[in-house]
């Protein structure tokens, strides 16, 4: 008999990754989040969203980013500090995608 123990089917980030790709090339992308995330959380990412849009836009305060979307100074300052670790690759794809996603 066995004794191995069990384990959950999905264990690393990367399978959420391709389990959200592959739900956005059969678009179901909207479908998939709204199972995975409460409304509080959507919301959230909505904020997360927004944060990144103005670091990368530098038009404001850490302060004024807070007061402008309700959010603490300590969630802007983590999104300013993932950003410092990014390449310029990646944050100018960043400011790109943002930008097609404004208009």
């Amino acid at each position: 008999m066995s004794t191995t123990p069990e384990t959950a089917d999905f264990t690393e980030w990367q399978q959420v990754v391709d389990l959200l790709r592959q739900a956005a090339l059969e678009q179901k992308d909207d479908v998939m989040l709204k199972l995975l995330l409460t409304p509080d959380e959507r919301e959230a990412l909505l904020a997360r969203v927004n944060i990144l849009h103005e670091l990368m836009n530098g038009q404001r305060s850490q302060r004024k980013i807070s007061e402008l979307l309700g959010v603490g100074v300590a969630t802007i300052t983590r999104g300013s500090n993932e950003l410092k670790h990014q390449s310029d690759d990646t944050k100018e794809w960043l400011a790109e995608l943002l930008k097609k996603q404004q208009q």
